[in-house]
């Protein structure tokens, strides 16, 4: 039985197991960031896939990336236009713990750890999700390759060891799309995946 409360359920991501939850976007499975090696197995993803860092709050995240002053006004001009929302940030990674900055766990991006994937998600329940666990490690409910599983008994049918909640959650709104993946280049912006959101190279 993978079914559980919601209350299970963010306890269950902050012991370091598979979750499953809905976004705004597609539904995530999730766990916490060291413990990301869980979602490529499960998923049999390609090493070379990174997974995002999913949190709720912008503040929540930029501990784990590193940037000049001016770069992080960028960002933060950014964030503060599309977050919440289907906008994923590639930005470079912490590689440091001071208290100041976080260190990003290798196992999120395993062939390239200098980068990081961050998002804030437009959606009541993963935002009280991740308020109480923290940002997790995310990615697509989906095998690799394949289209994302929308609802949330799919899930429960493909992944029997990842637990989801234990109904549907009136009123959450997925899009059905994955988010828009636009990469910083230390100039501008470069769209690696195009999804809802348009987003200006130069923006």
């Amino acid at each position: 039985m993978t079914k559980v409360a919601l209350e299970a359920l963010i306890a269950s991501a902050r012991a370091g197991l598979l979750v499953s939850f809905p976004t705004d976007t597609v539904p995530a499975i999730a766990t916490l960031p060291e413990k990301a090696a869980l979602i490529f197995t499960a998923k049999k993803r390609s090493q070379d896939k990174p997974l995002i860092l999913m949190a709720a709050s912008a503040e929540d995240l930029w501990p784990y990336v590193k940037g000049n002053e001016k770069e992080y006004k960028i960002w933060q001009d950014t964030v503060s236009k599309y977050w919440p929302g289907a906008l994923t940030l590639v930005l470079p990674a912490s590689d440091v713990s001071d208290g100041l900055r976080l260190r990003v766990p290798q196992e999120m991006n395993p062939s390239d750890p200098t980068t990081i994937g961050i998002r804030v998600p437009n959606s009541a329940i993963a935002q009280t999700i991740l308020t109480q666990t923290g940002p997790l490690a995310t990615t697509s409910a989906n095998f690799s390759g394949q289209p994302p599983l929308l609802t949330m008994a799919e899930i429960e049918a493909q992944f029997p060891e990842v637990l989801v909640a234990a109904t549907e959650f009136q009123g959450q709104s997925t899009i059905g799309v994955p988010s828009t993946v636009a990469k910083w280049t230390g100039m501008n912006w470069q769209i690696l995946r195009q999804g809802a959101i348009k987003l200006h190279p130069f923006e």
